[in-house]
């Protein structure tokens, strides 16, 4: 298909209004499944915290500043080592900040886009739970119908009957 046959001036909106108004009528049921899966989706995405696995990593997210020194010696020869790591650290602290800045910054972006991979795939599982149980749903309507010796109503979206023996076969 070619863009120029998307594109067109033909038919007018107007002419496309008339022929939707000749439509009938949708099932209430589908307007109303419809209804619900469309507040559904619309439902904005609930702020989650940082995920328990990644605290860990984002509490040592910034490498630049160690733990207060400390030592496993006993003794003055340990005092000192401690005083020394302190003057140290005091010392060359802005040229281990520049040394890590790259590397502190490169951390945080990482766990920023594993957080939202994270809320990703938080939204996913639930639009496929939401889908599951409209499917679910629609298959028992089905069954319903069946058992009954009725026609199944149709999907809201194509028309079409919502399964067929086929697809029934395939369910887990």
């Amino acid at each position: 298909m070619r863009t120029e046959d998307l594109l067109t001036r033909a038919p007018t909106a107007e002419a496309v209004a008339r022929e939707t108004a000749k439509l009938p009528r949708p099932p209430e049921e589908a307007r109303e499944s419809l209804r619900r899966a469309l507040d559904a989706a619309s439902r904005p995405a609930t702020p989650a915290p940082w995920p328990a696995l990644l605290q860990e990593a984002r509490g040592k997210m910034d490498t630049r500043y160690a733990e207060p020194a400390t030592t496993h010696r006993e003794g003055l020869a340990a005092q000192a080592l401690v005083v020394s790591k302190r003057v140290f650290r005091r010392v060359f602290q802005p040229f281990i900040n520049e040394v890590l800045r790259k590397q502190v910054e490169f951390n945080e972006s990482i766990l920023d886009a594993l957080a939202t991979i994270h809320d990703v795939q938080r939204e996913h599982v639930r639009s496929q739970a939401l889908w599951r149980q409209e499917q679910e749903r629609r298959l028992a309507a089905l069954e319903g119908a069946t058992r009954k010796g009725t026609t199944p109503a149709a999907e809201p979206e194509s028309g079409k009957p919502i399964g067929t023996a086929r697809g029934r076969s395939r369910r887990r």
